[in-house]
């Protein structure tokens, strides 16, 4: 592997991982030896530090990680404290997945097929607008209908509902 494509492997590696990569973790994943790995690495960090960027690599306990820059800690503040956070807890990614495959679906159906109360789950995932409420069902209280939203086709990175996989892709794809 050319030393440009290790230091792009290596950023996106980085990127991805939102922690620290060990130096051993790189090398199981890179193949290539600890020394070069280090070498790499430092080249990295200063081409970081020289362009001033948003972003930095920074060596921690034996390992990388990229991080925000603290000179921009003050706007890095008002955005966390503006936006909700991005990750979703099991119950919301469950409750998700079935309103995604079976919408529309009021919650007592969502519920039925749970087991569980899901009113957190299903608040949060409307707060995130990830959700919508696409109408009443025409049955007795007239329960709200649930249904997906385009920020949910953005989260997920689906052109529509269309490429959503399909149960025989999953089951390929945990047996491979």
């Amino acid at each position: 592997m050319e030393d440009r494509d290790t230091k792009s492997v290596l950023e996106a590696l980085l990127f991805l991982s939102g922690e620290v990569l060990g130096v051993s973790a790189i090398k199981d994943i890179l193949e290539i030896p600890e020394a070069e790995i280090k070498i790499v690495m430092e080249e990295l960090i200063t081409e970081y530090r020289e362009r001033n960027t948003g972003l930095m690599i920074v060596e921690i306990a034996n390992g990388y990680q990229m991080v925000t820059n603290p000179a921009y800690g003050e706007w890095i503040k008002k955005f966390k404290t503006t936006h909700l956070s991005s990750r979703l807890s099991l119950p919301s990614l469950e409750t998700l997945a079935i309103i995604a495959y079976k919408q529309p679906i009021i919650r007592a159906e969502i519920e039925q097929i749970r087991g569980v109360n899901s009113d957190s789950a299903i608040r949060t995932l409307y707060e995130k607008r990830l959700i919508k409420i696409m109408g009443r069902k025409e049955a007795p209280g007239r329960p709200f209908l649930y249904g997906t939203t385009r920020e949910f086709l953005q989260y997920f990175g689906l052109k529509d509902l269309t490429e959503l996989p399909t149960l025989k892709e999953m089951i390929r794809e945990e047996a491979a």
